[in-house]
């Protein structure tokens, strides 16, 4: 049996929900409610987590043994790979069992790119990541969120609302990201580079 960990990257409670920083989050809540699965805080473990098993449809389907960990930290976007690290040594994960989904500033919204390995380029987040597990060799599921328009900082940017005119995209691109993830789970990496990389 493999267990895997899918972590969605992002700042914890209401005030970041909507932020352009949060998709990672969303595609978390989505592959949840796709498996039934509740969210829980396991003692110990800064996070917020729910069991899934994976069949051979995806999460919650029948014939399954592998188990899928969803991943939310509690602690801020930069300490991420803390939580992600305690859950992976309580649970035995290999690095390489581990996915990380999050938002991409080199992607146009609408685009998702998924590959293993690399640097963090600049996410504060990943960066977290590699320093905890000690290696960047660990899936991404890189979600476009877009550059800023005109002059406004990055900062600024990753941590506001998608506009009126973006929602509905969104809402498209987390359930295609939920599908990118379950894909690749089930059928590896290059299945879902080749259906989903744009």
């Amino acid at each position: 049996m493999t267990t895997w960990l899918v972590v969605g990257l992002g700042n914890p409670g209401p005030t970041y929900a909507a932020h352009r920083h949060n998709v990672g989050f969303r595609v978390a809540d989505e592959l949840a409610r796709r498996a039934d699965a509740p969210f829980g805080a396991p003692r110990g473990m800064r996070a917020e987590v729910a069991e899934a098993r994976l069949g051979t449809s995806g999460l919650g389907g029948f014939g399954g043994t592998d188990k899928v960990l969803l991943v939310k930290p509690r602690t801020y976007m930069n300490d991420s790979g803390i939580a992600v690290a305690k859950l992976a040594a309580f649970h035995k994960i290999d690095p390489a069992q581990v996915v990380a989904v999050h938002d991409e500033l080199d992607l146009d919204l609408g685009r998702l790119r998924l590959k293993v390995g690399g640097g963090d380029n600049g996410h504060n987040g990943l960066r977290s990541l590699r320093a905890h597990l000690h290696t960047g060799d660990f899936a991404r599921v890189r979600f476009g969120i877009g550059r800023p328009p005109g002059r406004m900082e990055v900062h600024a940017f990753v941590l506001s609302d998608f506009s009126a005119a973006e929602r509905a995209d969104v809402e498209l691109e987390v359930s295609r990201a939920a599908d990118a993830v379950e894909l690749l789970l089930t059928e590896g990496l290059v299945a879902a580079q080749n259906r989903f990389n744009s």
